[in-house]
């Protein structure tokens, strides 16, 4: 049985309906039924999308009909929380800094995000609070501001604050409008002459196997498709730039099956290596901000297609790609908070108190799934064609799907009524590691990482000998 979002989301991109058939479902209470809004079904419908776009690879290389694919919920609910279930060593992940959350402000609430350290000094910075400055004077400054113009202060800032929204507002704000003028991924051809994938050299089921991955994201949405990739056997290389720091808790989640390098792109040096990882590459993710990295020489889509053809460039980015918010930076809880998300998760017995939030990082979880399955299409479409595709995805456009589905929001599990998370285990050179299984299944498919996460950035940045 098929549900109507997935329906949407796989004719969203470009799939034939008559493939739909092959997805099996089974349900089971999970903890994203605690949302108001559908977060359960549009984390079961973007695992079914991306879970048949890898079949349909699987089978386009491999020969033979499309695999039928699996969707497990209790496997769904755990990936769609495996940032908060990862540990090494029985650790608890850091999740939030002190300094982000909801704040009251003047006219109603505000959502900050401060994890980074430098994040956290330009929000000071443009709120005029010390250097040391803690949740009681953050608290204490927004609330005599209104929430708007806290928001503009801290963006010109270079910082991460949103006013919050309801969702009637949200729909009436030029961005909000602008992403939903937007397809939920957008796909547009790149230089065709790409051969076809080369030979994997390994079982079916393994659909990227032999193919290179360039992995410029970060923090979730982008390193979940790239995790998804990595887990159906390509080889992922991700690239961070050496001054901007990244929480080794996140690249424990979201750095299975891949290798992680630093990677300097302002210098001629780091360009010159970026070069020739281009010359063998088959897809590129990127999540930075629109126009970060096209500001870099030869690194706009159609310049990386020229050198590579048939490359698949996949580019996400929170707020969407026209509208006067597109040049910003945005994670999944200013997206909710701006969205009218959290206005729909407040509890209903506080009318007047904080907003709330899904349960999970749906957003980001549910985008990384969908551009996974772009991703995979796209090859599929390359490997048939020879033709390369731009791919853009954003938050804000899957929060749109959210709010507007026509599907009933999640029902509350009675006690002891959703089962336990299903986690794996496996030793490292840092220890115990535990960690949610990938939700992506189909017949014949992968369904265990090759290899654990190292330390963040202690990759070379090269390829593996062993492919192509």
């Amino acid at each position: 049985m098929t549900d109507d979002m997935s329906r949407e989301m796989w004719a969203a991109l470009g799939g034939g309906p008559g493939q739909l058939e092959r997805i099996a479902q089974e349900r089971a209470p999970a903890a994203l039924d605690r949302a108001a809004l559908p977060a359960a079904a549009l984390a079961r419908a973007t695992v079914a999308v991306c879970s048949l776009a890898a079949a349909e690879l699987a089978s386009a290389r491999g020969g033979g009909p499309v695999p039928r694919v699996r969707v497990a919920d209790r496997a769904v609910g755990g990936a769609f929380r495996s940032d908060r279930l990862v540990r090494l060593n029985a650790r608890e992940p850091v999740t939030f800094a002190p300094l982000s959350g909801f704040w009251r402000a003047a006219d109603g609430w505000v959502r900050t995000h401060a994890n980074y350290p430098h994040h956290r000094a330009r929000l000071l910075g443009a709120l005029g609070l010390p250097e040391g400055a803690g949740p009681r004077e953050l608290a204490a400054e927004l609330a005599g501001r209104d929430a708007a113009d806290t928001e503009e202060a801290v963006y010109a800032a270079g910082g991460l604050a949103v006013a919050v929204r309801d969702r009637a507002t949200w729909a009436r704000h030029p961005q909000g409008v602008a992403a939903a003028g937007h397809s939920l991924a957008e796909r547009r051809p790149l230089a065709p002459g790409g051969a076809p994938l080369p030979p994997s050299g390994r079982p079916p089921g393994y659909a990227t196997a032999g193919l290179r991955v360039l992995d410029l994201t970060r923090v979730l949405a982008g390193p979940v498709a790239t995790r998804t990739l990595a887990l159906l056997g390509a080889d992922v290389l991700r690239l961070d730039a050496p001054w901007l720091p990244e929480s080794q808790d996140a690249l424990d989640d979201t750095g299975l099956g891949k290798r992680s390098a630093r990677l300097d792109l302002a210098t001629a040096e780091g360009r010159a290596v970026l070069g020739r990882l281009l010359e063998t590459a088959d897809v590129v993710v990127t999540g930075y901000r629109p126009g970060a990295l096209e500001a870099l020489p030869g690194m706009a889509p159609e310049e990386l297609a020229a050198r590579r053809p048939g490359l698949v460039v996949a580019q996400l980015s929170a707020w969407g790609w026209t509208g006067p918010w597109s040049g910003r930076r945005g994670f999944d809880s200013l997206v909710q908070a701006a969205s009218g998300v959290a206005v729909a998760e407040r509890d209903e017995g506080a009318a007047d108190g904080p907003p709330g939030a899904l349960p999970a990082q749906a957003l980001d979880h549910g985008t990384g799934y969908l551009l996974a399955a772009a991703v995979l299409r796209a090859l599929t479409r390359r490997h048939r064609t020879g033709e390369g595709s731009l791919l853009r995805l954003s938050l804000a456009r899957t929060a749109h799907t959210l709010l507007h589905a026509d599907v009933p929001g999640g029902t509350p599990p009675g006690p002891g009524a959703a089962p336990e998370p299903l986690l794996r285990e496996a030793v490292t050179e840092r220890g115990t590691l535990r960690y949610a299984p990938s939700p992506v299944e189909f017949a014949g498919g992968p369904r265990d990482w090759s290899r654990t996460p190292g330390l963040w950035g202690a990759d070379a940045p090269c390829w593996e000998e062993s492919t192509h």
